[in-house]
């Protein structure tokens, strides 16, 4: 997809937004050609640059410009069999939030894509980014959770929301895309819990994989948070080729250090407000 943007440029992206969108080739086409005829049309487009998020099929050697760890889970067994695989304090996590009384609930209403919105401004204010905007949320309601092609789960204690998640699936796969939670509740375990039901759902349903998304490798602790779940493991590449210099090159496009203090001492209608200026450039 073509991105036009007065702060990063005009680029070709597969895809924006998206965690992972790897070129699809057959077996006997030739991955060099493919790309050079991509290249050609970016130059003939007025591309500054082409990202491709995840490369298994393209040419070997290829620089990448970052990586990603990508945790996945079958979940094509039942539930005793997929629970025994967790780690011991994943397990323990899980229990204790459902005895400290935190409830589920999975929806595919309007208003729980919006009261996930409003615990996401609190999430990313904590992180020290500006939110997806709220019509951003609408959006994936409309095409993709009113479709049937995805769900929210919200944890609640005391009939107050303390976390909730946003998950896709097509096909036999599903996806956690986006997570939320207020760091006040962080004791009740509730982000374990809404995990589990949704991999319940996943394996009640018919799924065959879950995805747990893409982790960038300095965030230890959603790392080791991933890989207490008994997934498989595997490094995600993204390349990205600048048209200009002809080369492929290191991405240095991601927000931080100074941004995320900026962000996070931002009062969340003005972060709100970024967010709706920024999110559509960073795609």
């Amino acid at each position: 997809m073509e991105v036009k943007s007065i702060l990063s440029g005009k680029r070709g992206v597969s895809l924006p937004f998206s965690d992972y969108c790897e070129p699809v080739l057959e077996k006997e086409e030739n991955s060099r050609e493919v790309l050079d005829k991509l290249i050609a049309y970016g130059k003939s487009a007025g591309w500054k640059s082409i990202e491709i998020k995840s490369g298994n099929n393209l040419p070997e050697g290829l620089p990448f410009s970052t990586y990603y760890y990508l945790n996945t889970l079958n979940c094509s067994k039942n539930e005793e069999q997929i629970f025994s695989t967790f780690r011991d304090s994943t397990k323990r996590n899980i229990k204790k939030a459902v005895r400290e009384g935190v409830s589920i609930e999975i929806s595919h209403s309007p208003e729980s894509v919006k009261e996930f919105t409003r615990m996401n401004c609190i999430t990313r204010k904590e992180h020290g980014l500006p939110p997806q905007p709220a019509s951003f949320f609408k959006k994936i309601h409309e095409h993709i959770i009113e479709k049937d092609l995805g769900i929210v789960i919200l944890a609640s204690h005391n009939k107050k929301t303390i976390a909730g998640a946003i998950f896709f699936h097509f096909g036999k796969k599903a996806i956690y895309k986006y997570g939320a939670s207020d760091l006040t509740y962080q004791h009740l375990r509730a982000n374990n819990l809404i995990m589990w039901e949704a991999i319940r759902w996943c394996s009640q349903n018919g799924f065959n994989r879950f995805c747990f998304g893409r982790t960038e490798p300095d965030n230890k602790g959603l790392l080791q948070f991933k890989r207490g779940w008994g997934s498989d493991e595997r490094i995600l590449n993204y390349y990205k080729y600048d048209i200009k210099s002809e080369t492929f090159v290191s991405d240095t496009s991601h927000l931080s250090g100074v941004h995320n203090k900026v962000f996070h001492n931002m009062p969340i209608p003005l972060l709100r407000i970024t967010g709706s200026v920024l999110y559509k450039h960073i795609g």
